[in-house]
């Protein structure tokens, strides 16, 4: 009997439909931006009508490029982090690039070893999320050579290229706007630090700013609470149930605001009248809930936009397309859960 299995199409099959070079085909994988847009589409027409499937693994022990990025973020839990992702994958999907996207739970050590798979699997360049790594984590990036970019936050003096916000500048936003209200019975909930120097950075700045004006914030009223809207509700209305309450509560991010409005509501308060309550992110939803979150907003859309173009030019021109740091700044948002200080009994 004849084999009918049918033959396994390779790249002469997409040229031939495509009625260009197998050498154009090639290009159009491995350095599309060289290819015109319309050229572009006549193979990505191909590709779909053959079914063509290259052999990477081929590719990149030739030393092709892989065509993809690796992708380290803390947690997929959150709608940032989302934001910024989906931003930074649609800019590199622009010229030719995949991402790998995997999540460490806030563990360094875990990101070391998802790092390691990263690189197995031969991606392009690596983009790691904050500016804190584990040493073996910059040690085994500085072995390999290969482009890395630090997203979210910024430092005029990282390892290497931050694209981000200056967390410092965040967080001192919003403790002088609560200051400029008139409190001075002043809280704060944030996230742990470990693992986190975003939140590290801010709940700093916080407290040393409320200290340079006067303010002295007992113990029990630093809580610290993990992303969970139903974990801030309850302990913001531990706190506030309490005789000797504060008149204003600094949030590390807006899922603990978010959190704290409900606790507030839930243990007879009203925002701002009795208690002003403020996040950080500008979180999607942020403006919608009531009272509106007063907040910082992070532009979480340009970091990955920003991110993505100065890997790109990092991965297809190592010589000159080597990115520096940039700050992508925050901005207040003042609204409505935040108001001047009154006085309580």
């Amino acid at each position: 009997m004849a084999d009918k299995k049918p033959k396994k199409v390779d790249i002469v099959t997409v040229s031939k439909a495509a009625r260009v070079s197998p050498s154009t085909v090639s290009r159009y994988f491995n350095h599309p931006e060289l290819v015109k847009s319309a050229t572009r589409k006549k193979i990505d027409t191909a590709v779909r009508r053959t079914g063509y499937i290259r052999n990477r693994a081929a590719q990149t022990i030739h030393g092709i490029r892989s065509g993809t990025i690796g992708v380290l973020v803390p947690t997929l839990d959150h709608a940032i982090f989302a934001e910024v992702v989906q931003a930074f994958s649609d800019t590199v999907a622009s010229q030719g690039f995949t991402i790998l996207l995997a999540s460490h739970g806030y563990d360094l050590h875990r990101e070391y070893a998802i790092l390691r798979k990263f690189l197995e699997h031969r991606v392009d360049g690596v983009v790691l999320t904050g500016l804190d790594h584990d040493d073996a984590v910059f040690q085994l990036l500085d072995s390999q050579e290969i482009p890395c970019v630090l997203m979210w936050n910024y430092s005029a003096t990282s390892r290497y290229p931050s694209i981000g916000a200056d967390n410092e500048q965040a967080g001192r936003l919003i403790a002088e706007h609560v200051l400029e209200l008139g409190h001075r019975r002043v809280a704060c909930m944030f996230p742990p630090t470990h693992g986190n120097d975003r939140a590290l950075a801010r709940r700093n700045i916080v407290l040393t700013t409320l200290r340079a004006a006067g303010v002295e914030m007992p113990e029990e009223w630093m809580l610290e609470t993990v992303y969970s809207i139903s974990e801030s509700k309850r302990d913001s209305k531990g706190l506030f149930s309490k005789n000797n309450r504060p008149t204003a509560l600094i949030c590390g991010n807006d899922v603990l605001a978010t959190g704290a409005l409900y606790g507030a509501t839930a243990s007879g308060l009203r925002v701002p009248n009795d208690v002003t309550v403020v996040g950080i992110g500008d979180f999607k939803g942020s403006s919608e809930i009531e009272p509106a979150l007063t907040t910082v907003r992070l532009p979480a859309r340009r970091i990955g936009q920003e991110a993505g173009n100065a890997m790109v030019s990092a991965i297809i021109d190592p010589a000159t397309g080597k990115a520096g740091s940039l700050n992508c700044a925050p901005e207040f948002v003042e609204r409505r859960s935040s108001a001047a200080v009154k006085n309580i009994s």
